[in-house]
């Protein structure tokens, strides 16, 4: 008589694996099932909902069930010695059984896979709660100067001086595309390498990297549109889509990979240029360069372990304030609440420039430390020293965004006669005092 192998090892085995699934999920399942307040709050709080933390509890409690039966069944069919006529018939009834539970598994699977993309990375201790109106400055440098003129905004200054043309980009493109001309893009080079050498001296590796991403990354990097207004230019016909930052690239870099631990931290800085639809945009922060469609952009993207990334998120945030300081910017640090953050970043903090034409600040960077909550997506890991193998934490921080900063600049050093004076150091790059 033929003898079944005791199904026993394989219930065990599957009651206790939380990670043999067909479909990629995209959170640590274990901690959330273990402790799920944390991500019920941070969903709240972001207020993207905590419907999903919910249903993922329930399927995935489902799934541990279905794949204990399963494992039973493969038990039976795993037999030595011919069968009988009856314990054929038992097989049959097993193998049948087994193909149904297969299909529903990976149902189940594939619906895990969508609700683990709703759900929002944890919060840092200290996030003020609310919206936009809580954000909470931390700290501020530079002097708000008096002008003994009546100062123009950035557009009137750069039509002025023929540096920006948006009646003809508006003719070969659209509505808020635009020609930069003459000092302008001299300006933009300018800046572009003084950033290069400042970020040089803390190991950022220059990169130029893919103006389209698939669908995987773009999703995985927490940029994957959704509702009715969509920000980004999709390829038709190509599972393509151009780019809004260099972040979206830079983060499918190692994509698959295991990075040995001397390979961290990968420190990079991307320059790209930013393909934004703007859709729902308008009123008064929408003129000249604000919220234009293409403009160029420097991104820093850090990979590192998980105990290290809070040190490089404020490594980061300074250098960005190392460069407003270079280029004479007044501007404040602020820690972002809750609310405004989204749902990739764990920990976030922006860098506004002083407005003089508007008397506000008025953002210019931004700064996120996002954890696991990429590299999960990406299935992008580490092998650590006693050899276990653990997902990078990943960061991002603007550099420079030639969207932003030459209005802060033009603003800020216009002088009387309609010229633009030039910080020092940036005066060295440009080649000139006056721009």
């Amino acid at each position: 008589m033929a003898r079944f192998r005791s199904s026993e090892a394989g219930l065990s085995r599957a009651k206790n694996c939380l990670a043999r699934y067909t479909c990629p999920i995209m959170i640590d399942i274990r901690e959330l099932k273990t402790n799920p307040d944390p991500y019920r709050q941070a969903a709240a709080a972001k207020g993207i909902g905590i419907d999903s933390i919910d249903r993922i509890i329930k399927l995935d409690n489902r799934r541990i069930e279905l794949l204990g039966t399963v494992e039973a069944l493969r038990a039976q069919l795993n037999v030595k010695g011919k069968p009988s006529a009856q314990e054929l018939e038992t097989l049959q009834t097993a193998k049948a059984k087994l193909a149904d539970l297969d299909v529903k598994l990976k149902d189940i699977e594939a619906e895990l896979h969508q609700e683990s993309l709703l759900v929002p990375n944890l919060i840092a201790p200290n996030t003020p709660e609310g919206g936009e109106d809580n954000n909470r400055e931390d700290r501020s440098w530079g002097e708000h100067k008096s002008y003994e003129f009546e100062i123009k905004d950035h557009l009137t200054i750069a039509e002025a001086n023929g540096w920006v043309d948006f009646e003809r980009g508006a003719k070969v493109a659209g509505s808020k595309f635009y020609y930069l001309r003459g000092s302008l893009v001299r300006l933009e080079l300018a800046v572009t390498q003084l950033v290069y050498d400042l970020v040089a001296k803390h190991g950022l590796e220059p990169m130029l990297v893919p103006h389209m991403v698939n669908s995987r990354v773009l999703e995985a990097s927490g940029y994957q549109p959704r509702g009715e207004e969509q920000q980004s230019y999709k390829i038709e016909n190509d599972d393509l889509t151009l780019i809004g930052t260099a972040e979206i690239p830079l983060t499918g870099f190692y994509g698959d990979e295991i990075l040995p631990l001397e390979k961290l931290p990968a420190a990079f800085i991307g320059l790209s240029p930013a393909y934004r639809r703007e859709a729902g945009a308008y009123g008064k922060y929408s003129k000249g360069l604000f919220r234009v469609h293409q403009f160029n952009k420097l991104e820093m993207y850090v990979f590192c372990t998980p105990e290290t990334s809070a040190e490089w998120h404020q490594k980061l945030v300074k250098i960005e304030e190392d460069i407003c300081q270079a280029l004479e910017l007044p501007y404040r640090l602020v820690r972002i609440a809750a609310a405004d953050m989204g749902a990739p970043a764990y920990e976030k903090y922006d860098v506004e420039y002083w407005s003089p034409i508007e008397q506000t600040y008025r953002e210019l960077m931004s700064c996120s430390n996002v954890t696991d909550f990429q590299s999960r997506r990406l299935n992008i890991r580490y092998r650590a020293d006693d050899g276990a193998v653990k997902f990078v934490h990943t960061l991002n921080g603007t550099a420079a965004a030639f969207s932003r900063l030459p209005i802060a600049l033009l603003e800020n050093h216009q002088q009387a006669d309609g010229s633009v004076r030039l910080p020092k150091l940036l005066a060295h790059y440009y080649g000139s005092e006056v721009l």
